[in-house]
């Protein structure tokens, strides 16, 4: 298996960062060149304990051929160009370097921009997530792409959040976990702006009539567990294939951007309605990418989510698996899990995360790296 360690430009130009990545053996490190707002650990830095992102920013210069929207450039790094200083350090310690672009996931355009964001059935916005159906956040996006890449050695370019967000989010102090079942959930994350609505078949007020009162008797079942609601399937089939087609075109902005031959891996999940940083696959999606990496940071369902990846996908679509040795309770056998994954299909391994697992953690990403090497 192949193996992507992920990082931020500020966890790279550490000093010690090439030389761990190279004696931990991974193939490529993907860097952050454009990332959400965040507050990251820093636990091989001798100066500081965290890095606090305070807003989304794009971590290469910022010129002016930008649209409507423009990212924000982070006072938190010491370089205007610390993403490309990054990529060109890895490139000069011989470490492939791939371009990690976080695409719709943007907070501070969204609460700048109101008009572009996803709105729910209750016209509520979600000002995280810039909506694909969107001309400007399609050109923003297009924008994005072409400019990180600009003038850089990459290995491959990693796109996440390739496609719509939705309403469930870790955003500030979030009050709203466990609240809503998958069903309302899933209903919740459906686009009502003004753009998707141009794209329905039906009266647009109708439509968030309907999806506004399907979520209210859905939470008033008190069942958190429910998966399915009672909409019409042709109202749920003409949303999917509104959203899909907007993700195609957001999609087809970004590759546009690209170079020839470019390795294009996209983070997505096979069920067609999951929304955020791994959103749902359109049926093209696979015709124009190398690879696809899948959520599979729950050991008891990474392995199955592989498994019916590699029997849904073209054999030419390498599949991943993008696992954390960060998360509060630790993999228990992470050289079996990665083993299963590998059984599974995977072919690639995305280990998350190079600069927040430090000391403690580094057996993990040691034991992951060498097991996926094994197989």
């Amino acid at each position: 298996m192949k193996v992507t360690g992920y990082a931020y430009p500020w966890d790279v130009l550490e000093a010690g960062f090439a030389a761990r990545a190279r004696d931990l053996g991974v193939d490529e490190v993907a860097v952050a060149l454009s990332y959400h707002s965040a507050r990251a650990a820093t636990p091989w830095s001798a100066s500081r304990t965290s890095v606090v992102a305070r807003h989304a920013a794009f971590y290469r210069p910022v010129s002016t051929g930008w649209g409507e929207l423009r990212p924000s450039t982070p006072d938190w790094v010491g370089s205007e160009d610390s993403g490309g200083d990054a990529v060109r350090l890895l490139n000069e310690a011989g470490i492939p370097a791939a371009a990690w672009i976080v695409l719709t996931h943007n907070s501070q355009l969204g609460y700048d921009h109101p008009d572009v964001v996803v709105r729910n059935c209750f016209g509520e916005a979600y000002p995280w997530a810039l909506c694909p159906s969107q001309v400007a956040v399609r050109e923003y996006a297009a924008t994005l792409t072409a400019e990180a890449v600009a003038g850089l050695e990459l290995s491959s370019v990693i796109l996440e959040a390739c496609g719509p967000l939705g309403a469930v989010h870790q955003h500030q102090h979030e009050k709203t976990d466990g609240v809503w079942a998958p069903a309302v959930a899933r209903l919740l994350s459906i686009c009502c702006c003004d753009a998707c609505a141009a794209s329905w078949d039906l009266d647009a007020g109708a439509v968030r009539a309907q999806l506004a009162n399907e979520v209210r008797r859905l939470i008033a079942t008190g069942d958190l567990g429910v998966t399915g609601d009672r909409l019409p399937p042709e109202l749920t089939q003409m949303l999917l294939r509104v959203r899909q087609k907007a993700t195609d075109e957001l999609r087809a902005a970004v590759l546009a951007q690209l170079p020839t031959g470019a390795r294009v891996v996209l983070h997505g999940a096979l069920d067609p309605w999951v929304t955020g940083a791994l959103p749902g696959l359109t049926p093209s999606a696979p015709d124009d990418v190398d690879a696809v990496v899948l959520f599979g940071w729950a050991p008891a369902t990474g392995a199955e989510a592989v498994a019916a990846a590699r029997e849904a996908l073209p054999g030419r679509v390498a599949i991943g698996s993008y696992i954390t040795a960060v998360a509060a309770a630790p993999v228990p056998d992470i050289a079996a899990y990665v083993g299963e994954l590998a059984k599974a299909g995977a072919a690639e391994l995305h280990l998350y995360h190079l600069g927040l697992a430090g000391p403690g953690r580094w057996p993990d990403l040691e034991t992951a790296t060498a097991a996926a090497h094994e197989n």
